[in-house]
């Protein structure tokens, strides 16, 4: 019974030191866009509405093709623990060239963001100035894309700490540049929110070329000599990443529209629910990353383990990571059932926005445990490899299954009196707890699989 204890412990601790830095990292992404958001209010309210404007829609497009590029880590893992560190530079140069052709789509979409922009029915000035900021924010995709890659790849290695300090470094460099680019500093044009774009872009060269210097300089790495040898593109390599990646893109892309959706649906019912809409997303986007690290440390810890022909203890791994998330959920659900409030209270003063967040607040509270544990079991899953059938069930529990449940609550009688935002947060909290069923079945299934070919080969080695 001690040594089991003792044998919990130490999991618990190693997916705490791979996952903190990997929340503080995701925190760190998350305060650049509040940043730009609280500077760019201060330069005007047109220059605000362009960065929300803008934001929807290069976010989205930037969690889809970061996505695949994310498909690195469970890759170099495997090969980690299977001792094969050397060949990692394999998948290294495969990812990079994959992130140049995400990078160059990237600016392509974004600059031709227009006839997207003329549906909203936009202002003409308002318009332009949203084009203008995503023109901006364009140029610093590639380097973001190849910033993914470096950062996939260190964290295949278990190597957090440095996308930590990367992702705080840029967040220091994004307020002067900011205030520089915003409000015309230093003998340069003040430029208001189109300014915020300029700031993001160099800020995601900044962090590419501090990627590539950690690399180049680690003790660690360095030995590896990652960019001596360069490799040509390999099309089984490359196709080996884009079936691993492109479902993991598919299912941030799926995950993140959702929200979007909401508040798609809810913008013509006036401004309390809209407000309410975001203060909710908006804690509970916070309150995600905790979970989210450890799902993503979990990936690393099974990647490693599945790599060195360790499916037991992979199996542990995954049930612990799940445990913490668990806990974490029990944690946060009861602070927001009681504080839900006074969370509202941070964001407004205004009570019928206060109530109806309140309300919200309230049910996204219930669904903390059913996102922990769809999430560790998704990282769960990318560490063993398997991202398709994943993809499928996010689909469903999202956009068969809680979209329009949420819709028959929301907005019909059917099953009760039309709720609008709150019926909306009830089918996302059953959508999530069908995704959460989906994929720990899914995993159970997996983790099983991976033991009994294991004990099948072990078996024909002996003959």
């Amino acid at each position: 019974m001690l040594g089991l204890s003792q044998k919990r412990n130490a999991e618990v601790r190693y997916l705490l030191h791979l996952g903190w830095p990997i929340m503080v990292a995701q925190l760190a992404q998350n305060a650049m866009g509040f940043i730009d958001t609280l500077m760019a209010a201060r330069a005007g309210t047109e220059d605000l509405a362009a960065i929300a404007l803008g934001s929807s829609l290069w976010l989205p497009l930037f969690l889809a093709l970061a996505g695949i590029l994310m498909a690195t880590t469970p890759i170099v893992a495997h090969l980690v623990g299977a001792n094969r560190e050397a060949d990692s530079r394999l998948p290294l140069h495969q990812g990079l060239w994959i992130a140049a052709v995400l990078g160059l789509i990237g600016i392509s979409l974004l600059r031709s963001a227009d006839p997207i922009l003329s549906l909203l029915q936009l202002e003409p000035e308002l318009q332009s100035k949203t084009q203008d900021y995503l023109d901006a924010i364009s140029w610093g995709f590639p380097a973001f894309m190849f910033y993914q890659v470096i950062r996939s790849y260190c964290e295949g290695f278990g190597k957090t700490h440095p996308v930590m300090r990367i992702g705080l470094l840029g967040v220091l460099c994004n307020i002067p540049l900011n205030y520089v680019l915003i409000f015309g500093k230093l003998g340069l044009p003040a430029m208001g929110g189109v300014g915020c774009g300029y700031a993001t872009a160099i800020v995601m060269w900044i962090m590419m070329i501090a990627g590539t210097l950690y690399l180049c300089k680690s003790p660690r790495f360095k030995p590896l000599s990652l960019f001596l040898q360069w490799q040509p593109p390999q099309l089984e390599q490359l196709l080996q990443l884009l079936k691993l990646g492109i479902p993991i893109g598919f299912s941030l892309l799926i995950e993140a529209s959702m929200f979007c959706v909401l508040a798609l649906i809810l913008a013509p019912h006036g401004e309390v629910v809209i407000a309410a809409n975001q203060i909710t997303i908006s804690y509970t986007g916070m309150i995600f990353m905790v979970p989210l690290s450890i799902a993503m440390a979990l990936t690393i810890r099974v990647g490693h383990l599945v790599g060195s022909d360790k499916p037991e203890a992979a199996r542990y791994a995954a049930i612990t990571g799940i445990m913490i998330t668990l806990f974490i959920a029990l944690f946060s659900c009861s602070l927001s059932l009681l504080l839900a409030r006074d969370i509202a209270g941070l964001y407004t003063g205004e009570e019928p926005i206060l109530l109806l967040a309140t309300t919200l607040i309230s049910i996204a509270a219930v669904f903390q445990f059913s996102d922990a544990l769809q999430v560790s079991a998704a990282g769960a899953l990318r560490g063993y490899k398997d991202t398709s059938i994943p993809l499928v069930m996010v689909f469903i529990a999202y956009w068969l299954i809680g979209l329009p449940t949420g819709y028959i609550l929301g907005f019909t009688d059917l099953i009760a009196p039309a709720m609008i935002a709150a019926g909306l947060w009830y089918g996302l909290l059953i959508g999530l707890s069908a995704g959460a069923v989906l994929l720990t079945t899914r995993l159970i299934r997996i983790a099983r699989h991976a033991i009994n070919t294991a004990a099948s080969d072990h078996c024909a080695q002996r003959l």
